[in-house]
């Protein structure tokens, strides 16, 4: 039996696990993350970081698994929750911090502390966007967002983000955002996230969102996007990068038990 350490934080609820990459003594980490992300039989979150450091040219490279175990490029949240774990570590000094995720290098910039609340601003990426399937529209902020504009939530949303999670015009999946207009500056959000399912908020499909409403014109920079576990910040002038502020809380520590044979 091996004892895997880890740190446990969310954003707005996003929850996620940190592991120190040289901890899993050869087992893949796909396997860790099902386990140690099940909320039953593990500690549960959404998704599990593999984290290295300190990188070259970055305070850490990471590798981040949803709760399913299939590989993910990018986190909002979670990179934020990183942040926080570098920052109360002692792992990284100062205000501006450099992580290099599976969708490139990423920079944050550390706006306040609170014990173990974190409040950070990132560069999360400039959209690409294009028409979706279904009245959608895509969004590829470094992984792949569907945005669909609805006028509440009564609608059976987590169905129909199930069926467009895996619809044919997203060959390797998708994450999908539902997207209620409350004036030109609100947002309110739910997600459906790939590999994951319903999580209470999820960092880039906030950014997805605001960038979808700007860009159609239902909204204009800066965006507060409402997400069931909190509000998250997005700012974007078309032609430019995105920028994503909200909070990283870091709850707790431990070490996960790893019994490969049960």
């Amino acid at each position: 039996m091996n004892e895997i350490p880890f740190t446990k934080a969310h954003g707005c609820g996003n929850d996620f696990l940190i592991v120190p990459a040289d901890s899993l003594g050869g087992v893949p980490g796909s396997e860790v993350a099902r386990a140690m992300c099940d909320r039953h039989f593990g500690v549960g979150a959404d998704g599990l970081y593999l984290a290295a450091c300190p990188a070259q040219d970055a305070d850490a490279e990471i590798r981040l698994f949803n709760s399913d175990g299939s590989a993910a490029e990018l986190s909002g949240n979670g990179t934020r929750c990183v942040a926080a774990w570098l920052v109360e570590s002692g792992a990284a000094r100062g205000q501006l911090l450099r992580i290099r995720t599976g969708a490139g290098l990423k920079e944050l910039r550390l706006i306040a502390r609170s014990e173990r609340r974190f409040l950070f601003q990132m560069s999360v990426a400039a959209p690409r966007i294009a028409p979706g399937p279904e009245d959608t529209l895509s969004v590829w902020l470094g992984n792949p967002q569907c945005v669909v504009f609805v006028k509440d939530f009564e609608c059976p949303w987590q169905e129909r983000g199930r069926a467009l999670g895996c619809h044919p015009f997203f060959p390797a999946g998708t994450n999908v955002d539902f997207v209620r207009v409350i004036d030109e500056h609100v947002l309110e959000a739910r997600f459906w996230e790939r590999g994951a399912g319903h999580t209470l908020a999820s960092g880039t499909g906030s950014t997805a969102a605001a960038v979808a409403a700007i860009h159609t014109g239902r909204a204009s920079s800066p965006v507060t996007v409402r997400t069931e576990g909190g509000e998250l910040g997005v700012a974007w002038e078309p032609g430019g990068e995105t920028l994503l502020t909200g909070p990283a809380e870091i709850t707790c520590h431990g070490r996960f038990l790893w019994n490969p044979e049960q």
